[in-house]
């Protein structure tokens, strides 16, 4: 079955950068786009970031935009989200997803329904 394993989560200070992974396995990696949510306490999941099939394109929300890269090794069946100036605004459990439609055209998912498998989360506490 497919299995998203989220890793890299951890206590940091406000500046601070941050490197989370995602192994995924049980699926045809490279036909999925992938994404990265976030949940802080006592809020909804939101989307952070979302990237295509090939690597070449990206969408952020708008709190991260200039802050935090998303990339994939398809090779390795990989999913990163590099995490930097960390604010106290960022903590939260970060959850990998994946989405088996590869969207071409412009158009990258953002919304938690288009994404049928998810990982258990990695939680990120930042301090200020």
């Amino acid at each position: 079955q497919v299995q998203l394993v989220e890793s890299g989560g951890g206590l940091v200070q406000a500046g601070d950068s941050l490197r989370l992974s995602c192994a995924a396995s049980g699926l045809t990696f490279s036909t999925h786009t992938m994404g990265w949510f976030r949940q802080a306490p006592g809020n909804q999941r939101e989307f952070v970031a979302s990237i295509g099939v090939s690597g070449d394109r990206s969408q952020y929300a708008i709190s991260v935009r200039g802050r935090f890269t998303i990339s994939r090794d398809n090779a390795n069946n990989m999913v990163y989200l590099q995490m930097n100036s960390l604010q106290s605004d960022d903590t939260a459990v970060y959850y990998c997803a994946a989405d088996p439609l590869p969207h071409s055209g412009t158009y990258l998912p953002t919304f938690e329904v288009e994404f049928d498998y998810w990982g258990q989360g990695t939680r990120v506490t930042v301090s200020s």
